[in-house]
């Protein structure tokens, strides 16, 4: 990999995470690299600007959560810019690599990580992206931040897309009219429903009951939020599925569409969310050899195995 742009961008609020950026920084800069660093988080959106220069960075570094990768990856997928990211102040960090590992590779003058990254000491892992467009009835996707192949309006998320009540002053239930590759399969009562990849798997639908699906696997899992019916059961759809979406009963019934946690836009009984798997995947850099994606859940989510054993069987 070329090393003659990278971003840096950092978790917002995370004083490590920014000590770490200035030290990467100077690292880079050392070596004859271009260095931009910029915050990301819940009120402070780094990449419109940065896109605005038509200067693609070769590498984005990532410091901070899952989260921070997430917004990463929406707006960087459809550019086909690698990200690397390390957990620096975030939480589970599936996503990311260990802050160890980022601090034994910058210790001296960080030739640990750059020389690596520039002897193509790494992998790249493709991982599925969703795209979701509302139809307010004239087929003409009226919102969004990214155009499809097509040239329409999509919203993109590497994790989910969920869409629940739109009402803040009551927690009223919604139903939802769920069609796939134009079949109506039946409605769904509750919460709301959640459309997720392989990585959200282990994220939101994970929560609501969902199966955990390897990254891997090219799917698409649609998962009711606490239905009132036990037989609305979370199932698993080719990632050429089309899903549309939309609300039923009265005007009142609105619910809004979140991408990835963040708000999308908002539909009202009349308009259709059309969910598909998006043009582009995400790619992210995997720097151990040999990553286990299993001891990654088993460590993330402390899967206790036999009750009794205090070690793995040997078998």
């Amino acid at each position: 990999m070329d090393l003659r742009r990278v971003w840096v961008i950092v978790r917002s609020g995370s004083q490590t995470a920014q000590r770490i950026a200035s030290r990467c920084r100077e690292q880079l800069e050392a070596r004859g690299c271009a260095v931009i660093c910029a915050t990301s988080g819940l009120t402070t959106n780094p990449y419109p600007g940065l896109l605005a220069d038509d200067r693609l960075p070769d590498l984005v570094l990532v410091l901070g959560g899952d989260g921070t990768v997430l917004s990463a990856a929406r707006y960087l997928a459809a550019l086909d810019v690698p990200i690397l990211s390390f957990n620096v102040g975030g939480h589970l960090g599936f996503l990311t690599h260990e802050f160890v590992l980022l601090e034994s590779l910058l210790s001296g003058d960080g030739s640990g990580l750059w020389q690596r990254l520039e002897d193509h000491h790494y992998a790249l892992t493709q991982r599925l992206m969703l795209q979701a467009s509302i139809d307010r009835g004239d087929g003409i996707p009226d919102s969004g931040d990214h155009h499809d192949k097509q040239g329409q309006l999509c919203h993109l998320a590497l994790n989910d897309f969920y869409l629940r009540p739109a009402q803040e002053e009551a927690t009223p239930t919604c139903r939802l009219e769920v069609e796939i590759d134009g079949e109506v399969v039946g409605q769904y009562q509750g919460d709301g429903l959640i459309v997720a990849s392989p990585t959200g798997s282990t994220g939101y639908a994970m929560a609501a009951g969902g199966p955990i699906l390897h990254p891997a696997i090219d799917a698409i899992v649609v998962n009711p939020i606490c239905p009132m019916s036990l037989s609305s059961r979370p199932v698993v759809v080719p990632p050429r599925s089309i899903l549309a979406i939309w609300p039923v009963g009265d005007s009142a019934r609105r619910v809004k569409l979140w991408k990835d946690g963040a708000l999308a836009g908002e539909l009202e009984p009349g308009d259709r969310c059309i969910v598909q798997q998006a043009d582009h995947h995400a790619r992210l850099v995997a720097l151990e050899q040999q990553p286990s994606y299993f001891s990654n859940l088993s460590r993330k989510l402390h899967w206790a195995g036999s009750l009794t054993d205090a070690m793995p069987s040997q078998n």
